[in-house]
């Protein structure tokens, strides 16, 4: 039976009780604090979140991986479950397959929301070319080098003018607005009254022509 100078004792020098679980010792100042995860990325590491392209590389790389593993196994000295190995080793193929046509449609999502992008950009930039050339046509001249960058610019971009003059009338690419009687043949756009343009292929505007015919 403890004394009651032991029982004093315990109080006296903080120390622990016979029978109590000692408490659990602090970090030093040397150690590592503890890692907080939402201080990383779902990567583990301190750069933040992947993109969608950087995941899909991680899976490749992964499947990648697994393939190089399966392919090893029986020259490693890998025995056993023959059946289950090979099974295991078609569905990464397919996986990874798989895999491949994903990311090239990704990135072809990627690279066509690019271009609409562009393609927005340049439309509303079009009433700048069409200011510029009224301006033009009324003999001012000073717009005649913003209006000469810009449009080189744009179509170094792949922006296309359309020059109707002459051509057979296309509904596709020419919006008649005025026209004149003909002998009865086809229709020719006879002048551009606004001017089309293209971008990439795809009509971003139909040239505002007369036509006779």
């Amino acid at each position: 039976m403890a004394s009651r100078d032991d029982k004093e004792g315990w109080f006296d020098d903080a120390s622990t009780p016979p029978g109590e679980p000692p408490e659990p010792a602090e970090a030093s100042s040397g150690d590592s604090p503890p890692t907080d995860p939402a201080d990383l990325g779902s990567t583990g590491g301190p750069d933040g979140p992947p993109s969608d392209l950087d995941d899909i590389d991680v899976e490749a790389a992964f499947l990648e991986e697994g393939l190089l593993y399966a392919e090893a196994a029986p020259s490693q000295g890998v025995t056993g479950g023959g059946d289950e190995a090979a099974e295991y080793r078609d569905a990464l193929v397919r996986m990874k397959a798989d895999f491949e046509n994903y990311k090239k449609r990704v990135a072809k999502d990627h690279a066509l929301t690019v271009e609409r992008a562009a393609e927005k950009l340049v439309v509303e930039l079009l009433p700048v070319l069409d200011a510029c050339e009224a301006a033009l046509g009324h003999g001012s001249t000073d717009v005649e080098p913003i209006y000469k960058s810009l449009l080189d610019t744009l179509e170094k971009g792949g922006l296309v003018r359309m020059s109707p003059e002459g051509q057979p009338f296309d509904p596709n690419l020419h919006e008649a607005v005025l026209h004149e009687e003909g002998d009865g043949g086809e229709i020719i756009v006879l002048e551009s009254l606004r001017t089309g343009y293209s971008w990439g292929g795809r009509v971003l505007r139909p040239a505002m022509v007369k036509v006779r015919g």
